[in-house]
């Protein structure tokens, strides 16, 4: 009997320090915590969903109750740490805060904590979304996660940290996980490829990569359902289609006619896409980082950028205008009742705001020519 399919986001998911993409800041104070004999009692791992926060806290968990440890370089194949990731260890315990969130639970973790190890050197407790804890639970666990006993260490990993009493959080290490740069993402994807025996375009796995805001393990997952919708040959149209994308040369060709202000090939752009079902808020989105990146290129060059259509040099201020104009429209074509319209029309008043001047601005210039021609004119009066 052939052993059970398992998804790609699990068979790839990270086993020891260097299989984790992203976060070289997080795994470098680690690792080195460990080498200098400077592990804290509790840790708290924050960050968006899918950027690696409970990888990381499993991982650390073998690194400090593998065979010998604590240890940076433990095999993945170590007894302990084969343990822990199949979730069999006795002395790390994996709580869901969401499910597990009294004050009696806390309690029972609390009696429980006291105990030491069974069968490694310390009794680690890894509280998933923590945020999901009551206050009384919050208040149960203080004592404890104040002075816990030398065997004991805590992990916690949430996606809202703003829920976190500040007691909590200033008794932990604090950890930020960032969203993982697509560049990575497709690396990591084509590694998977390559294993698995996919044949996948490169503009594929970058259409996942920018779908997957950052989130490794929602890139896997779509890579997952694309294997089962293509099966072992996956193109660029197939992404699109699936989740309603559109390329990535026809988002640079909407924001090129933004930049020129060609209202008719924005109307034209946008219709195509609403016919062919495709998600608008995610196109806007797409819009606005293309924006942002001219923006970022206009600051490096000393004020001006014609990254989004050749033969248009926008300034730093209108494409600031601009950017402003795309995001404060971001609302209203997410939830309002007619997408399409205000998509429309969230578009044309960035073009509008991209032409206007400010008035401060305006104001500047106007005192500027005011100061040349008096200090010309107060040079001719002394000639004469």
């Amino acid at each position: 009997m052939s052993s059970a399919y398992q998804v790609i986001a699990r068979k790839w998911r990270p086993q020891t320090f260097d299989d984790v993409v992203g976060q070289d800041h997080v795994i470098r104070t680690l690792k080195n915590a460990i080498l200098r004999n400077r592990i804290a009692h509790a840790y708290l791992l924050v960050g968006p969903r899918g950027t690696g926060k409970t990888s990381t806290a499993r991982i650390f968990a073998k690194a400090l109750n593998c065979t010998d440890g604590p240890r940076v370089d433990f095999g993945p194949d170590d007894p302990a740490a084969r343990a822990i990731a199949d979730g069999t260890h006795l002395d790390v315990i994996e709580i869901d805060g969401a499910s597990n969130n009294n004050v009696e639970q806390v309690r029972d973790l609390r009696e429980t904590a006291r105990y030491v190890p069974a069968q490694g050197k310390f009794k680690i407790y890894i509280i998933d979304e923590v945020h999901m804890l009551s206050t009384a639970a919050f208040n149960a666990l203080l004592k404890t996660l104040e002075e816990p006993p030398a065997h004991v260490k805590f992990i916690f990993a949430t996606t809202d940290v703003q829920k976190l009493p500040s007691t909590i959080l200033s008794r932990c290490q604090r950890f930020d996980l960032k969203p993982i740069p697509q560049g990575l993402i497709v690396e990591r994807l084509r590694k998977i490829a390559d294993d698995e025996k996919i044949e996948v375009e490169d503009a594929a796995l970058a259409s996942m990569a920018r779908l997957a805001d950052g989130g490794m393990r929602d890139a896997q997952s779509m890579f997952d359902q694309m294997i089962s919708f293509c099966g072992s040959r996956i193109a660029e149209a197939d992404v699109l289609d699936v989740y309603g994308l559109v390329s990535g040369a026809k988002v640079a060709e909407l924001a090129g006619a933004v930049a020129a202000g060609d209202h008719r090939r924005i109307v034209a752009l946008v219709d195509d896409c609403d016919a062919g079902g495709r998600d608008l808020v995610r196109l806007l989105t797409d819009v606005q980082a293309l924006v942002r990146e001219a923006l970022l290129d206009a600051i490096a060059r000393g004020g001006r950028s014609d990254r989004l259509s050749a033969g248009v040099s926008l300034t730093t201020e209108q494409l600031t205008r601009l950017l402003d104009a795309l995001r404060e429209g971001e609302g209203g074509v997410r939830h309002g009742m007619a997408e399409k319209v205000n998509f429309e029309v969230t578009l044309l008043k960035a073009v509008d705001a991209s032409r206007a001047r400010a008035i401060d601005s305006l104001i500047r210039e106007l005192a500027s020519l005011s100061e040349e021609a008096a200090a010309a004119e107060g040079g001719e009066k002394k000639k004469d």
